[in-house]
């Protein structure tokens, strides 16, 4: 496109004026079928494309999605949300929408920064990720009647838009995964209790087992924060138990927490897979560069992304959208860390 082009090159080629032009690329008044042709052919002979922009502000749109990022520390990574984000850029693109990031400075304060954005004008919509209980920010836009969809769930009282990943079903795939293989006794490390997020996938693990038929030793659900060390440190207290006691697998509700488990078996000279099972949650793009590489439950990201942007788009339009809350299932990537391996004629034989 010739950076020259405008909409008066345009109405001057077709003949017409440029609100003509305006009705006809927005579709906002009736115009004359050959003086539309005329128009649209004005507009392809001389490559013109509307400013996404101007039209916004035209509309009194901004035509921008603001998505609020929380840095992790250094002892964390998150490349599932990161993944996500690019995800849901792709989406608003289609669209003609662009994501504005905005980073909040205190995890316990984040209505405030949303206040600002609200009374700026500078977004049409907002994408929320990292859900929890008692969110202030959905409150807050519930209350003030603004456009969001949620990628999570909170409140089981609260109606508001959201997608979410069914992390129950995904840590009942995981344990059930094990519990084929032969384990019995299964431990679980879990975040700390209060998180939508957490609570799910652990209540995944607790129904599998129940349905299983399984008992749980308490000394095997350990809760700690989303860290390796903490996860470390959990696995290191069931390798301390009695051996009838002692768990042969785990699942782990991230695969950062995960990896912790894996080290503190390999530390206690338990080969992973073949003598201590390990499952995680995310499919990180590193789980599969481990050794082993570490059986983990995937979300559907890209699935997610596309839902959440075409639900706040209709929400942006005016348009009541349905479903308007939607859990999608996940799938386990099953790896070497919970495989079986067996001796046979000196030669290791793995099973899945």
């Amino acid at each position: 496109m010739a950076p020259s082009v405008t909409i008066r090159d345009v109405a001057q080629r077709a003949g017409v004026s440029t609100a003509t032009v305006s009705y006809v690329l927005n579709d906002s008044r009736p115009v004359g079928e050959k003086t539309r042709k005329r128009v649209l052919a004005a507009v392809e002979e001389l490559g013109y494309h509307p400013s996404v922009v101007a039209r916004g502000l035209q509309a009194g749109e901004s035509r921008m999605i603001g998505y609020c990022w929380r840095p992790t520390t250094g002892n964390q990574f998150n490349p599932i949300l990161e993944k996500f984000l690019h995800s849901v850029a792709e989406a608003c693109a289609r669209y003609g929408y662009h994501v504005l990031t905005f980073p909040y400075p205190d995890p316990f304060d984040q209505v405030q920064v949303y206040r600002e954005m609200l009374q700026s004008g500078r977004v049409d919509g907002f994408v929320l990720p990292n859900t929890r209980f008692h969110d202030q920010r959905i409150r807050l836009l519930m209350d003030v009647g603004f456009p969001f969809v949620a990628f999570g769930r909170a409140n089981p009282d609260w109606v508001f838009p959201w997608v979410d990943v069914d992390g129950r079903d995904g840590v009942g795939q995981a344990v059930r995964h094990l519990a084929d293989l032969g384990h019995r006794r299964i431990a679980c490390v879990a975040w700390p209790v209060g998180q939508p997020v957490g609570d799910d996938r652990l209540e995944g693990y607790e129904s599998a087992m129940a349905d299983l038929g399984l008992l749980v030793d308490d000394a095997w659900v350990v809760h700690c924060l989303n860290e390796y060390d903490a996860a470390y440190e959990a696995a290191v207290d069931w390798f301390e138990l009695p051996e009838d006691r002692r768990p042969t697998a785990a699942v782990a509700i991230s695969d950062l927490m995960a990896i912790g488990v894996m080290n503190a078996a390999a530390d206690a000279g338990l080969v992973i897979g073949r003598e201590f099972g390990v499952a995680g949650f995310d499919d990180a793009p590193i789980a599969s560069y481990l050794r082993p590489p570490l059986t983990s439950v995937s979300q559907p990201l890209k699935e997610a992304a596309d839902q959440i942007v075409a639900i706040l788009v209709d929400l942006m339009q005016g348009v009541t959208p349905w479903p308007s809350q939607v859990l999608l299932k996940p799938r386990l990537s099953i790896r070497g860390s919970t495989a079986l391996a067996k001796l046979v004629d000196e030669k290791v034989e793995v099973v899945h």
